[in-house]
């Protein structure tokens, strides 16, 4: 009877052994072609998005969660989202402003400086604005690659700087061209080319643009750089560019002189096509402008043929190749 109750004892312990190690999950050791515990641990942040929260926020991942040096949970490094080719975007009343990648615009607060570049955003702040890194950024034709730099953040990640200035993006911001965060608090502004604030600069039907290669030069009312052609003239008047060529060098609207920015007046009139259309003349040349460029500051039309060429502020043709 005392053997029978041992053995019963040594079972009822071997079984609840067998239970306990069950229980764990454990997938080590594991014989072949067993298949893994759904209940497996997996490292902290596995698993999560990209954007460095798994929640869904605001901004369409651009947001942040709250605590931390720089709105992150316990102080951590935030993995904000890549800028990848930065780019211009012509905004109403703003002009030029500069884009990520992936066209969300990109700002800078009045209480950070730029010489020396220093950041003064951080906690709630960055959440709200997360800085972009600085890590990936490159420069579209219209964009300087000087202008392009960093600062060292508090929490040691690398944040980029236009002109000196670090750049953030805006979480309200939640689709490309948005400029939510345009004035806000009456110290962010949207970034120009050069990290000055955009708008700073008077624009108009015709302004200047500056331009990394070639300098300050003529854009219509949408960014656009404008062309003149050597085989048109300006006295006696004559048109080239007729026919096929029209598909690919598009005459320029005529401009109202009352808008214009920075531009003289004098410089700018206004001529009449074989056709009966009317044409924007700067210096009485008709001005065109070109399908292959595809956003503010492209001069992809610049020497083409050697015979169109971008105008320069005082209405002079520029012929420097890039």
């Amino acid at each position: 009877m005392t053997l029978t109750r041992r053995r019963a004892g040594l079972a009822a312990t071997a079984l609840a052994a067998l239970a306990l190690t069950a229980g764990c999950g454990s997938s080590t050791n594991q014989g072949a072609g067993s298949t893994p515990s759904s209940d497996t641990i997996q490292p902290a942040g596995q698993g999560t998005s990209d954007y460095g929260s798994s929640g869904s926020g605001s901004g369409g991942g651009y947001g942040g969660q709250a605590g931390g040096d720089d709105g992150t949970a316990g102080g951590k490094a935030k993995q904000w989202p890549a800028a990848g080719t930065l780019a211009l975007h012509e905004a109403p009343d703003l002009g030029p402003v500069v884009t990520d990648a992936k066209g969300m615009t990109l700002y800078r607060f009045d209480k950070d400086t730029a010489k020396p570049p220093m950041s003064n955003c951080s906690g709630a702040c960055a959440t709200a604005w997360p800085p972009v890194p600085a890590d990936g950024a490159d420069v579209p034709a219209g964009i300087a690659k000087s202008a392009l730099g960093s600062v060292t953040r508090a929490d040691g990640t690398k944040q980029l700087t236009i002109g000196g200035w670090p750049a953030y993006r805006y979480a309200k911001d939640t689709k490309p061209g948005d400029t939510k965060g345009q004035g806000v608090g009456g110290t962010w502004n949207a970034l120009a080319a050069d990290g000055k604030k955009a708008g700073a600069q008077q624009t108009g039907d015709v302004s200047v643009f500056d331009q990394p290669t070639l300098g300050k030069i003529l854009v219509d009312g949408q960014g656009r750089t404008l062309y003149r052609f050597n085989k048109d003239s300006a006295w006696p008047m004559k048109f080239g560019c007729t026919g096929s060529c029209l598909d690919t060098w598009k005459p320029a609207k005529p401009a109202d002189r009352s808008k214009l920015g920075g531009i003289p007046p004098k410089l700018i009139s206004t001529v009449t096509r074989p056709d009966g259309t009317r044409q924007l003349a700067v210096k009485c040349w008709p001005v065109y402008w070109f399908t292959g460029d595809k956003q503010p500051g492209d001069i992809n039309g610049q020497g083409k043929m050697g015979l169109w060429f971008a105008v320069s502020q005082d209405g002079k043709k520029l012929t420097t190749t890039p």
